[in-house]
């Protein structure tokens, strides 16, 4: 058995693991990297993937994050034809996730080409999408439904089984087990683990009580996470700071999970008193059908969830949200010049209707910009994180002059300690370990953890590209 580490080796996006076993082949995963400029290169040197596609059998998807499945119309357009496994929730994120990738691709191309141009530049050195609009939709035909608990055959000495990973709708962490002449041998793949005990989504189930292999991510694998407690308290003084300023609050939000989750913790703080009442605008079209998507499946959302949206559509004038559709009502909004609470995507600040809301409001010291999630090395949020005084956006220098407001406890993924109970279900340790998706200090500081305090061995760092025979 081989394992080729194409992504999210030493960096958080781009996730896909190539597994070869007997004469079977198959990927976990296959993101976009993502993080600016550098990460445009690695998608444009990932054009070919460097195997051919052909001969992958199958795909086992984690779940619909970008990172994890933006190159897959790719795939499709290079000529995969097999099946991509995952959850009926992601499938359902995807049909919107990927089409909105491919128009991103589209439009950003078709920008430069008007750029070159108006300086009188010829085509030459303009990269082309990855793929377009109608090849993310063909793609979608490729994909089916597995659901949590069941065990299914993609290959004849192949079983698989998806387990709920808390992390998002429809996010899992895999069971892969391959029989051969030996003994059967148990791959175990976390993709993105949630945290325990938070608003929306059930909590990650544990691991099976034992793996030979083990690819575990590590995003925040150097840090804890903030209390709830101390994360509403954050939210609140910045709500207070702004009101009395007679700003703005503007939250960058990632369209699925975060966007809401935040609405779910607005929502609770207002019904507990400890906000007032609030008009809360939700400006991202993929927000928007991410949140209908979220509601579509209540099975997969906690009982705790479901009493609030009860609340909240009984007491709209406790709780009002505006889920904005049209651009020019989106344009509208940055007529507002105090008391908006604005969410919009892209959650790293890097495209999409957030951007326009960033530059009209980052120049006013009454506004405040609050960020809820992982800033990738190299985004605009990043920049805004490490206390950037000058921003460009849209080719305009923006000067920075609000308040950015960073909360640490709202994340998608499990923390250190998060991670590390996770990882004591397993009865002993597994034969190897690989820790993977995180920036490098993040994935060592994780390795060195978990054996000074699980004493494990046999903890790996794979480098980009890495192939290794197990």
């Amino acid at each position: 058995m081989r394992l080729a580490f194409l992504g999210a080796a030493g960096e958080v996006t781009g996730s896909c693991t190539l597994v070869e076993t007997g004469d079977v082949r198959f990927l976990v995963d296959c993101g976009m990297f993502q993080g600016g400029p550098e990460a445009r290169q690695k998608n444009q040197r990932a054009l070919n993937f460097g195997f051919d596609v052909r001969q992958i059998d199958f795909v086992l998807l984690t779940h619909a994050h970008i990172d994890h499945s933006g190159l897959l119309p790719r795939l499709a357009m290079l000529g995969y034809r097999g099946p991509i496994y995952t959850t009926q929730a992601s499938i359902d994120l995807l049909e919107v996730l990927l089409p909105d990738s491919g128009h991103i691709q589209e439009k950003e191309a078709e920008w430069q080409l008007r750029h070159r141009h108006r300086r009188g530049k010829d085509e030459r050195g303009i990269a082309p999408p990855l793929y377009t609009v109608a090849q993310a939709l063909a793609s979608l035909k490729l994909f089916k439904p597995v659901s949590y608990g069941e065990t299914f055959h993609p290959a004849e000495a192949i079983s698989v089984r998806y387990h709920d990973a808390g992390h998002i709708l429809g996010s899992a962490w895999l069971e892969v087990t391959v029989k051969g002449e030996g003994r059967p041998r148990r791959l175990v793949f976390s993709g993105d683990l949630g945290m325990s005990d938070r608003a929306v989504l059930y909590d990650p189930e544990g691991p099976p009580p034992e793996a030979d292999v083990l690819l575990v991510e590590s995003t925040y694998g150097d840090r804890q996470h903030r209390s709830l407690a101390d994360t509403e308290d954050e939210i609140i003084a910045a709500f207070d700071r702004t009101r009395a300023a007679g700003g703005n609050l503007i939250i960058p939000a990632f369209a699925v999970g975060r966007t809401q989750e935040i609405l779910y913790m607005l929502a609770s703080l207002v019904r507990r008193k400890r906000l007032s009442p609030l008009k809360v605008y939700v400006d991202s079209p993929m927000a928007n059908a991410a949140t209908r998507i979220t509601l579509a499946h209540p099975n997969l959302i906690d009982p705790e969830t479901r009493d609030l949206i009860a609340w909240q559509k009984k007491h709209p004038d406790k709780m009002s949200i505006e889920f904005v559709a049209d651009v020019e009502r989106s344009k509208a909004l940055n007529q507002i010049r105090s008391g908006a609470v604005i969410l919009s995507a892209s959650g790293m600040c890097e495209a999409g209707r957030i951007k326009y809301h960033l530059r009209e409001n980052l120049p006013r010291s009454e506004c405040t910009v609050l960020i809820a999630g992982f800033q990738a090395a190299g985004t605009l949020g990043r920049r805004l994180v490490d206390g950037a005084r000058l921003v460009t956006i849209f080719g305009q220098t923006v000067p920075v002059r609000a308040r950015i407001c960073t909360v640490g406890g709202l994340s998608a993924h499990a923390d250190q300690k998060a991670l590390l109970d996770w990882l004591r279900g397993f009865h002993q340790a597994p034969g190897r370990t690989f820790v993977v998706h995180g920036e490098a200090g993040a994935s060592a500081n994780f390795a060195a953890a978990i054996g000074e305090q699980l004493g494990w061995p046999e903890v790996h760092l794979p480098r980009p590209g890495e192939r290794i025979t197990l």
